[in-house]
């Protein structure tokens, strides 16, 4: 038997490659949301984007257009948290929700990249769930920022800018 790739075999790939036949579930968008935004935060340029699909969303943040850490954040609308009375206190709004649980999927090379990653991750899928308590869909942050530490401004910025991507 003969391993060669024969001119035959590579105009079939061509062509098989080439077939118009969508690969998308039938009677479901692709991606159902897509929006993006870009403002210089702390003197560069940032990029939020945010794709929703049926099962998943996905939202990245880059400087210098590059993605180097992916997180998850499964949301499950069922859970005890979302039946708890909200605190009306001005100084807890932005705290994130303590049941969402951020994991590490590519990417955290250091421990202080590795916070702040987890920190936005579970920041932004607070921000879905706020905004939507029968949001169930799992969340994945690509984050792709050119320094480990910011300051509390630069974080809210940032948070501001992917909060007027969401639907």
């Amino acid at each position: 038997m003969s391993s060669a790739i024969t001119a035959a075999t590579i105009q079939e790939i061509m062509n098989a490659s080439t077939t118009p036949t969508p690969l998308q579930p039938h009677n479901t968008p692709y991606p159902i949301f897509t929006k993006s935004s870009q403002k210089e935060i702390d003197s560069t340029l940032t990029t939020a984007t945010v794709l929703g699909f049926s099962d998943k969303i996905f939202i990245t943040i880059t400087q210098s257009g590059r993605l180097s850490q992916w997180f998850q954040v499964p949301l499950d609308a069922a859970h005890p948290a979302f039946l708890e009375a909200k605190s009306t206190a001005d100084d807890d709004g932005l705290l994130p929700l303590t049941h969402l649980t951020p994991k590490c999927l590519l990417g955290a090379s250091t421990p202080e990249r590795q916070a702040q990653g987890q920190l936005y991750a579970v920041q932004l899928a607070s921000l879905l769930a706020m905004r939507n308590i029968r949001e169930t869909r799992t969340v994945l942050v690509g984050l792709g920022l050119d320094r480990a530490e910011h300051t509390s401004d630069t974080f809210l910025e940032t948070l501001e800018l992917v909060g007027s991507c969401l639907p």
